[in-house]
């Protein structure tokens, strides 16, 4: 014999059952519409009646309407109802968590070498990521930061169709960076 409390019909615990679906003896309100274990229309029928039938099926009574006028009770199995609806709820809070992706330049990087890291950023902005483009410079290549500032605008031309220029190229130390955001 289950403990008190937890067993199909009867009276559940108050703290496990806190949602908006009145399940079994806490239907106070007769007659319902009730819906059977298929989805098929019974129709109108006392409260008690409709019990009997979720107690043959060895079903829950459920009360999915409780805003009409008589609210509208279907027989369903109670545990599985909530588990489907915890599942959808989780189905629409998944979205894509946009990441933050780098690709890093030299000044002197060659015009191929730059094809390849503007394709790896076109997939990243393609995914929803945002790319952080930055150009190192080291030493006297200081001396010429009008060559990595080339190297940065033609990487912001090539994507110019994919992204937004979120932070416009800026020098920060040795470092020359813009971000991109996808559009």
């Amino acid at each position: 014999m289950p403990p008190p409390g937890n067993d199909r019909f009867g009276l559940r615990d108050r703290d496990q059952n806190r949602d908006t679906h009145r399940v079994n003896d806490q239907i106070r309100i007769s007659p319902v519409r009730l819906i059977g274990p298929a989805g098929e229309q019974v129709g109108v029928v006392p409260t008690s009646q409709a019990m009997d039938m979720a107690r043959e099926a060895n079903l829950d009574l459920v009360e999915v309407a409780a805003q009409e006028r008589p609210p509208v009770c279907k027989i369903m199995d109670y545990g599985k109802f909530k588990f489907t609806q915890k599942q959808k709820l989780k189905d629409k809070t998944k979205a894509h968590q946009q990441k933050l992706k780098e690709i890093r330049l030299r000044p002197k990087t060659d015009i191929h070498d730059v094809e390849t890291k503007i394709n790896q950023a076109r997939k990243f902005l393609e995914h929803k990521d945002k790319v952080l483009v930055y150009v190192v410079y080291r030493g006297r290549e200081m001396q010429h930061i009008e060559e990595g500032r080339r190297v940065l605008a033609m990487i912001l031309e090539k994507l110019i169709d994919l992204a937004k220029v979120e932070k416009a190229p800026s020098l920060e130390g040795k470092r020359l960076s813009a971000m991109l955001a996808p559009k």
